[in-house]
């Protein structure tokens, strides 16, 4: 069951693409926007992160945090990071902790085939750490207008 609005964002700690460990209980007091995608360099994925990196300002003039979560490693995070030029945090999951305890791990069907995956979902956690908004149906070419708006900002 993924998380409801109001529920308390559950704690993580992770590294980010530059090893350096995050938590959520360090952003207390912002605005948070946890994105989960399947995998870095993938066509969507890189949409996505394109879109968040070009409305960058217009999401931290907000006060708000960008922390993308993927199963993948810190080293494909750093890749994705330096071929995009994107200014916010990576945090990898491999062992899929965060992804799990964010119940965003699920059965997907592409092509006719039945697989396990990341489901593209946005958490907006507010100052005090509650989920205020989960986006599932995410518009990764205009992500960082469907969060504002969905924010109310």
């Amino acid at each position: 069951m993924i998380l409801k609005q109001g529920n308390k964002a559950p704690a993580f700690l992770a590294p980010d693409q530059d090893g350096k460990i995050h938590a959520l209980k360090d952003y207390k007091g912002k605005k948070v926007v946890l994105y989960f995608y399947p995998e870095d360099d993938t066509e969507t994925c890189t949409v996505e992160a394109c879109n968040l990196r070009d409305n960058f300002s217009a999401l931290t003039d907000k006060g708000i945090v960008v922390l993308g979560v993927s199963p993948d490693n810190e080293q494909k995070h750093k890749k994705f990071e330096a071929k995009y030029k994107l200014p916010f945090t990576l945090l990898a999951d491999p062992d899929r902790k965060i992804i799990e305890a964010y119940d965003v791990w699920a059965e997907k069907k592409m092509f006719g085939r039945t697989y396990m995956g990341v489901l593209r979902t946005t958490f907006l956690i507010n100052e005090q750490g509650k989920v205020d908004h989960v986006i599932e149906k995410v518009k990764s070419k205009t992500h960082s207008q469907q969060i504002l708006e969905v924010w109310g900002l």
